[in-house]
């Protein structure tokens, strides 16, 4: 399986990289796994909210151009469906029974994701209301993709 993490801005903090770098070697053993970046848009605190829209439909673009034809993409939104760990497992282990053996995530910037981006997904996923930091969440999904992996081979992990 592919598995490829489409993120906005760069990843600065080390320590984010080094946890990162970590679980996607883990990831190796089970599936391919490809990082990218995309630049963020440069926006001011107070935008109004067609900026808002503006600067999502910029890096919904940059997002998209990253995007193939025949990748299973699914977008990270806070109202996205909560899945457990056995649960997240569980899809990616379908998905490639059903044949989708490129899976896409999709983490926006500051102000979420295009509407654009939101459609071209087949699936969304939400780690609940709270809200992260968009380079922590590439952590905690990278970790998670991983978790799954374990989970779909029988292996070890903590409950």
């Amino acid at each position: 399986m592919q598995i490829k993490i489409i993120t906005v801005g760069k990843l600065k903090e080390k320590y984010l990289k080094q946890g990162i770098e970590e679980y996607a070697k883990r990831l190796t053993k089970y599936a391919k796994i490809t990082m990218v970046e995309v630049p963020d848009e440069k926006a001011p605190e107070n935008l109004s909210s067609a900026e808002m829209e503006q600067v999502k439909e910029k890096e919904g673009r940059r997002i998209l151009a990253k995007v193939k034809e025949g990748e299973y993409v699914l977008a990270l939104a806070i109202d996205g469906q909560q899945h457990s760990s056995e649960s997240l497992a569980q899809t990616i282990e379908t998905l490639g029974i059903q044949g989708n053996s490129q899976l896409t995530f999709i983490i926006g910037g500051s102000l979420g994701l295009s509407p654009e981006v939101m459609h071209r997904a087949q699936d969304t996923l939400s780690f609940g209301k709270m809200t992260y930091p968009h380079q922590l969440m590439k952590l905690i999904l990278t970790e998670q993709i991983y978790r799954s992996f374990r989970i779909i081979n029988g292996h070890a992990y903590h409950k």
